[in-house]
């Protein structure tokens, strides 16, 4: 897949997001399409509690993730995703369920198709190191 540079170089992804509002606005989308399409119920369950501060937390770690500000470190600390996500059972279903909920609320934000593949493409990554991460602490092949 050809991605474009001109994400990923200083904030000019944070940027193209519409820094902190639009994140915080596309992450809002995000969850919102988790709660109420069936096809996400099952990462939907995983955030039953504490929903308010999974938004911040998310929001702030985009932001910092694109290029932005620290603001997570700063509120949260240091995170290690893999780590973060180890209780959970995280399977190719579910990798495809998040990274499927994220490109509808990037399309749903209407950001321009490059934008989406290259955050697609690039969130993949840490997906796919949750998955490997959980199936190991857990057992699984």
């Amino acid at each position: 897949m050809q991605l474009n540079s001109k994400y990923g170089r200083g904030d000019s992804t944070y940027m193209a997001l519409g820094e902190l509002p639009g994140i915080k606005e596309l992450v809002d989308v995000f969850y919102t399409e988790m709660e109420h399409n069936k096809d996400y119920e099952t990462i939907w369950s995983w955030h039953s509690s504490e929903r308010e501060i999974m938004r911040d937390k998310l929001s702030l770690f985009l932001c910092m993730w694109s290029g932005g500000p620290n603001t997570y470190i700063e509120k949260y600390g240091s995170i290690n995703i893999p780590r973060v996500h180890s209780h959970l059972r995280v399977t190719e279903s579910e990798v495809g369920q998040w990274l499927g909920c994220m490109r509808a609320a990037l399309l749903a934000r209407q950001y321009p198709q490059d934008l989406i593949d290259y955050l697609i493409h690039h969130f993949s990554i840490p997906a796919a190191r949750i998955r490997e991460s959980c199936a190991h602490h857990q057992g699984d092949s």
